[in-house]
């Protein structure tokens, strides 16, 4: 009898400290896309700077893995992380970034496995006032704490 309590004891305590171990692998897997989520929104901030640089670009890039993709149906479709990068490059050079947009607004974030969704708001410089964009919506998702795909629907 002793022995079938013993057992029971370890299991249930097996079971709990798994299902810790679980929740926290959780909680660390959230903080660590988390963590890359707000660093691409930062440093995208930083590149819409009219004194950005390639280097603020190039920086950007160290979040995408390398067989990245960027989807914006709206847009033109499916885009290659070379696509984008040249995107970022020529809208650079032709003065694109130009300051106006202030901040970007997260409005909701909804965790998922290895992925997150966003909405997300655009805030300009319009005139001497601020003004809040539209709401849109993004996907993002990861592999190996990196940035794998982004899916714009907006």
């Amino acid at each position: 009898m002793k022995i079938k309590f013993i057992i029971i004891a370890i299991l249930l305590f097996s079971g709990l400290h798994f299902a810790q171990a679980q929740e926290n692998n959780l909680n660390t897997n959230k903080d660590s896309l988390n963590h890359v989520f707000n660093q691409y929104y930062k440093l995208n901030l930083k590149v819409f700077q009219q004194n950005s640089t390639l280097e603020d670009i190039d920086n950007i890039f160290e979040l995408f893995t390398d067989d990245f993709t960027y989807v914006h149906p709206n847009y033109g479709g499916v885009y290659t992380r070379e696509d984008l990068y040249n995107g970022y490059k020529r809208n650079q050079a032709n003065g694109g970034y130009d300051g106006s947009v202030v901040d970007i607004k997260i409005e909701n974030v909804i965790y998922g496995l290895n992925a997150i969704t966003v909405s997300k708001r655009f805030i300009t410089k319009e005139d001497v006032k601020t003004v809040e964009g539209e709401m849109q919506m993004a996907l993002f998702e990861f592999k190996n704490g990196k940035i794998f795909m982004i899916k714009e629907y907006w």
